[in-house]
């Protein structure tokens, strides 16, 4: 962005501290309600509009998939979730075949927003103070919560919390069993998933999609993390044969 010629500011405690997120959220909407701006956040609370393109993933994956058990989705403000299962309740239909699977919320257990309050049957999201390292997904604030508890409880969805170790392990696991560079934040759904079936709460032969939502190279410290104890030495070209062996 900076590339490009962006102006870029970083707010202490933002996304953090749930107080100093509302503020900054606050003073966006004040900054973008002026012509010639717009305000681009990936909720439906701020940018209806464009977060309604986001539910054309349901349709793309129905138009792919025979039959679909369950869906899951990274969750930081909620608004990919919703989008996902709106998508579903409103354009499940391929012809005469009729998809609608359980969406499910899946968050770091440093910023349970909404997870465990819908798996545990309230009908609100909370506020936390994030202590997750889960870059993207650090939204201290019910944003989209509540309409994510609402949409996903009535697709028979729920919500996983998983810890940023786990997250962290999948996103290398990814990366080496999958060919799939993603960054921590798009591993959540599948460290989700992967969580929920050695749980016994979805089956081996289920239909299961997880969401895989951004790339590596958006979290850098991750994938140093991922290449701790690796490296690439400097060897003569005499050595190659028995270094490679």
């Amino acid at each position: 962005m900076l590339a490009y010629g962006a102006q870029l500011v970083r707010v202490k405690g933002f996304g953090l501290d749930p107080s100093i997120t509302k503020a900054t959220f606050a003073t966006l909407q004040q900054l973008s309600s002026g012509p010639n701006a717009a305000l681009q956040i990936s909720a439906f609370k701020y940018s209806h509009v464009g977060m309604s393109g986001v539910r054309s993933i349901s349709f793309e994956l129905v138009e792919q998939l025979p039959a679909i058990e369950h869906v899951f989705c990274p969750a930081g403000g909620g608004g990919l979730t919703l989008a996902v299962a709106q998508g579903f309740e409103t354009g499940g239909e391929q012809g005469s075949k009729r998809i609608k699977p359980a969406v499910h919320c899946a968050q770091p257990a440093g910023n349970d927003t909404i997870a465990t309050p819908l798996r545990e049957g309230a009908d609100h999201a909370r506020d936390v103070d994030c202590t997750s390292s889960i870059s993207g997904l650090q939204v201290a604030n019910v944003i989209d919560g509540n309409e994510v508890i609402t949409a996903c409880r009535a697709s028979g969805g729920t919500g996983h919390a998983v810890s940023d170790e786990f997250i962290w392990d999948t996103q290398k696991r990814l990366a080496e069993e999958e060919g799939i560079l993603t960054e921590p934040a798009g591993a959540v759904s599948v460290a989700a998933a992967l969580q929920a079936r050695r749980d016994g709460a979805i089956q081996a032969n289920d239909t299961t999609v997880c969401l895989i939502t951004g790339s590596g190279f958006k979290d850098a410290s991750s994938v140093d993390r991922m290449n701790d104890q690796r490296g690439a030495p400097l060897i003569s070209c005499s050595d190659l044969a028995e270094a490679m062996a």
